[in-house]
């Protein structure tokens, strides 16, 4: 009796030995909360964004552009030295105006090839300054945002620890962005002014056709209809009607692109379908809001709908 006491004391005294030291082995291989600081800049000095967790600073000031030279500058709080060693890596190419992709700003620590997209550097608790140089391919964004890694810090051949992954833009999104940003800027004044409901909602529902329209790809489309709610005065009959009317021929030439994709790409006729459908549905309902402010607009679009629905058969 006394070596199965005696046995199941020594299990127990062990399980709560591994509940007691796992915990800690967690917290030094947690993802995130490793780079507390850190800024990115264009090859001009500006500040595109900035984080700091401490002060509580999480800020977008410019959109990144794919082809851009950058310059990250990050802090890495490392709470307690470990075995082996910690990796830096980026995703960037080499910058054309440094020598170096890393530089290393604090005297306890040096970087084993700073002239690598992949670099090692001892784990030794301290806050290491770090400053990372290179250049976003251009052929890094398509016809969508991504997430591209400008810094990567793991455990040298295991898990990723912490990493900077912005969104990045190429030159038409980044003018989309821009645009949008500006027009519901604008949006909001109008509500803040008090111009009639109708305007406003019709407002809205300009500004989500282009964020549907860039959702699905077609960024130049969402561009002309941003575009289209540049006006000088609003909401006078006349007014309105030269906000629609360049809606309205916009809307004819995506239905013709759409019609001469549907010619020839057979293999995607679902998709094209579904996007026109799509369109047919937010057609009408830009159609019901405008018949109750201007009849003419309301007239134009529903022959608009009408050519969409004649395309896919409705």
């Amino acid at each position: 009796m006394r070596t199965k006491l005696f046995a199941v004391s020594i299990c127990f005294f062990l399980l709560l030995t591994v509940v007691s030291v796992a915990p800690a082995y967690c917290a030094e291989v947690e993802e995130g909360e490793w780079i507390t600081k850190y800024t990115v800049r264009d090859s001009t000095g500006k500040l595109l964004l900035k984080f700091d967790s401490e002060a509580g600073i999480n800020e977008t000031y410019s959109q990144i552009l794919a082809g851009s030279e950058l310059t990250v500058t990050f802090t890495i709080d490392i709470l307690v030295s470990g075995s082996g060693k910690l990796r830096l890596s980026t995703s960037m190419q080499p910058s054309s105006l440094h020598t170096v992709y890393w530089e290393v700003d604090s005297v306890n620590y040096s970087l084993s090839n700073p002239n690598s997209a992949t670099a090692d550097f001892s784990w030794t608790k301290g806050t290491v300054e770090m400053i990372c140089y290179g250049k976003i391919p251009s052929s890094a964004v398509k016809s969508t945002p991504v997430k591209f890694t400008l810094v990567q810090l793991s455990v040298a051949g295991g898990d990723v620890l912490d990493q900077i992954k912005p969104s990045v833009y190429n030159a038409a999104m980044g003018n989309y962005q821009s645009l949008l940003e500006a027009k519901q800027e604008k949006l909001q004044s109008l509500k803040d002014s008090g111009v009639s409901a109708g305007y406003v909602e019709l407002f809205e529902n300009v500004i989500a056709q282009a964020q549907a329209e860039f959702a699905a790809g077609y960024v130049d489309n969402a561009i002309a209809l941003l575009n289209a709610l540049d006006v000088s005065a609003e909401p006078a009959s006349a007014v309105m009607e030269s906000l629609f009317l360049p809606i309205i021929v916009i809307v004819a030439v995506v239905a013709a692109v759409l019609g001469f994709l549907f010619l020839r790409a057979r293999g995607k006729i679902k998709y094209v379908l579904l996007i026109l459908e799509d369109q047919i549905k937010d057609l009408e309902g830009l159609t019901l809001r405008a018949s109750k402010i201007d009849r003419t607009i309301a007239s134009s679009l529903d022959g608009v709908k009408d050519r969409l629905k004649s395309l896919v058969g409705m």
